[in-house]
C-alpha cells in the first residue's frame, strides 16, 4: 500500500512513518519545512515532499501526482493558547480547517482512504461521562477546538472512506510535550504546580501509530477514540507518575484550573474518551499509559 503522511516533523507523523515502513508499505512524508526535520533515524530516509497544506493547488497536485492508496493527516496547528491570539486565528483556521478540506478533496480525487487526527477539544469538556466516538454534542471551548471540529466536518462531508480518530494528551519522541517540559522544570525547581481537575488519559504516539497502521489496512471507517488504557487521571496524577519513574524528587502541588490561571485558552475539565468501539471493531487497544511512560522514558533523551 502507498501511504502519504502529513506532519512528519511532529510526534505522531514521525512515529507513523516508522510504523508503516516497518510493515513494508511504501511511504511518502510531508511537512511545511523544506527538508525533513526531526529525530535523526530511519524516518529521515523516507521520501519527503515539502507541502503547505493551506495551498489548495499544491495539495491537489501533490496528492494526484503521488496517487496514494491512503493519506494519514497528522499535520495541524497545535499551539492551543497561541491560537487565541487575534493575529493567529485566521492562520489556525487555514491550517486545521481549510488545509484539511483541501486534503480531503485531493483524497477524493484519487479515490484513497483518509485518516484525520482530531481531539477531545471538539467537545465542551463538561460533566464526567466519557465522550463516545459518535457523540454529536459539540461545543468547543477554544479556537483550536473549533478549528479541529471544522476539520472533522470537512472530512466527513467530503469523503466516504475516512477514519476520524480523536486523541488527547499526546507525547512522543519527536517534539515537545508535557513530560519533556515538566521534567526539565522539575530539574531546576523544588516544587511544581499541576492542575488536578482536568481529567483524561495520555496518548503515546508510538502506540497510536500502530493502531493507525492497523486501521488503514482495513475498511472499518468511521469515528474512533484512541488514547492509552490504564484509567482516567488528572494532569497532576500524570506528572506524579512520570516523576516517580524518572526518579525526580520534586514536589508536585495539586491546584485547580482557576488557581493555576496561566492559560489563554479555556481547557476542558472532562477529556475522558470512551474507546470501547476499538474492541468492537476488532482493533487492539493501546497499552496502559503507565507502561507507555516507562517505554518513553527509556527511549527519550531527557
Amino acid at each position: 500500500m502507498k501511504v502519504f503522511v502529513t506532519g512528519v516533523g511532529g510526534q505522531l507523523g514521525h512515529d507513523t512513518v516508522l510504523e508503516l515502513t516497518g510493515r513494508g508499505h511504501e511511504v511518502v512524508g510531508s511537512d511545511i519545512q523544506d527538508v525533513y526535520s526531526g529525530v535523526p533515524d530511519k524516518a529521515a530516509e523516507v521520501p519527503y515532499v515539502q507541502l503547505d497544506i493551506t495551498d489548495r493547488g499544491a495539495v491537489m497536485k501533490t496528492i494526484t501526482d503521488l496517487k496514494p492508496d491512503a493519506v494519514i493527516h497528522c499535520a495541524a496547528w497545535t499551539a492551543v493558547d497561541a491560537a487565541e491570539d487575534e493575529e493567529n486565528r485566521e492562520k489556525v483556521d487555514r491550517i486545521n480547517h481549510l488545509g484539511t478540506q483541501y486534503i480531503a478533496e485531493a483524497v477524493k480525487a484519487v479515490d484513497a482512504k483518509m485518516i484525520y487526527i482530531s481531539t477531545d477539544y471538539v467537545f465542551d469538556g463538561q460533566g464526567e461521562r466519557p465522550w463516545e466516538p459518535d457523540d454529536k454534542c459539540f461545543a468547543p471551548l477554544n479556537v483550536y477546538g473549533q478549528s479541529k471540529l471544522d476539520g472533522e466536518l470537512a472530512v466527513a462531508e467530503t469523503l466516504e472512506k475516512y477514519f476520524i480518530v480523536r486523541i488527547a494528551w499526546v507525547f512522543g519522541l519527536n517534539g515537545r510535550n508535557f513530560i519533556k517540559t515538566m521534567i526539565n522544570v522539575g530539574k531546576t525547581h523544588d516544587t511544581v504546580r499541576v492542575v488536578n481537575d482536568q481529567i483524561g488519559t495520555p496518548t503515546y504516539t508510538l502506540d497510536l501509530s500502530r493502531l493507525l497502521a492497523d486501521m488503514i489496512e482495513t475498511e472499518k471507517y468511521g469515528f474512533y477514540h484512541a488514547t492509552n488504557e490504564g484509567g482516567y487521571i488528572s494532569w497532576y496524577d500524570f506528572c506524579c507518575e512520570f516523576y516517580r519513574q524518572y526518579g525526580l524528587k520534586t514536589e508536585v502541588v495539586p491546584v485547580t484550573t482557576s488557581e493555576y490561571g496561566l492559560s489563554k485558552a479555556a481547557r476542558p475539565f472532562n477529556s475522558r474518551l470512551d474507546k470501547s468501539k476499538l474492541v468492537k471493531e476488532g482493533f487492539e487497544p493501546l497499552p496502559a499509559w503507565q507502561d507507555a511512560v516507562k517505554r518513553y522514558l527509556e527511549e527519550a533523551e531527557l
